[in-house]
């Protein structure tokens, strides 16, 4: 299926209505047709995995083009080169997030550019970083503790950011990784810890909502 059909279809499943819905959330309206993702992910199950689809449809700019782009790319064959492109064109942490948890988590490069992200300043690349790392956690289970451990100077030292997009991402992250198993679990706690100690606003909102979690009962009886 060419590119301009799927941008003809995914305008003809557009939800005007649901764009307002969009904004309140801080997802950019723009070029975003009002599609809910679980439709995206049938309908990019129905075209496959498709790199140069998925080439065709990142540079069309449309918003919506863009998440789909990110759910038919072969992870494979994404080079480093294409991931800067694509993160430098961030401008939503929707497609922010879409890419990470469906492409670049997914690549060789993924616990490299996790923490080369999210040393940078741009606001939606630093959280990129930082969403890597939380996907990370979540899909990928083979990758040891120690990659994990890593990360944990790398929360601390950016839990002073108060951008949303970005304290948002760095509680995600330590949360995330904290769930994964009781070893990690005991480190998050403790790297927390001594987030709610620095004299940040943003570093004790992250602590203190990550802490939330980590030492309830749900996550600790796991």
């Amino acid at each position: 299926m060419e590119h301009q059909q799927i941008l003809q279809e995914l305008q003809a499943l557009g939800n005007p209505a649901a764009l307002e819905g969009m904004a309140r959330y801080g997802i950019n309206p723009r070029d975003a047709y009002g599609i809910a993702v679980p439709r995206l992910r049938e309908i990019a199950r129905r075209v496959g995995r498709n790199h140069q689809l998925a080439q065709e449809l990142w540079a069309s700019g449309f918003h919506v083009a863009r998440i789909r782009a990110c759910m038919v790319d072969a992870p494979r064959l994404g080079a480093e080169a294409q991931m800067e492109a694509w993160v430098a064109d961030f401008d939503s942490w929707d497609v922010c997030d879409q890419c990470c948890g469906n492409l670049f988590d997914k690549t060789a490069l993924a616990c490299a550019k996790a923490i080369e992200w999210s040393g940078r300043n741009e606001e939606f690349v630093k959280r990129a970083g930082f969403a890597l790392m939380a996907y990370l956690a979540f899909h990928n289970k083979r990758m040891p503790d120690d990659d994990f451990v890593a990360f944990m100077p790398i929360i601390k030292h950016e839990a002073v950011d108060s951008r949303n997009y970005v304290k948002k991402a760095v509680n995600w992250a330590l949360r995330q990784i904290g769930k994964r198993n009781s070893s990690l679990n005991g480190i998050a706690i403790a790297t927390a810890t001594e987030i709610r100690g620095m004299d940040s606003k943003a570093a004790r909102w992250i602590a203190a909502d990550a802490l939330r979690e980590l030492v309830g009962k749900q996550v600790r009886s796991k």
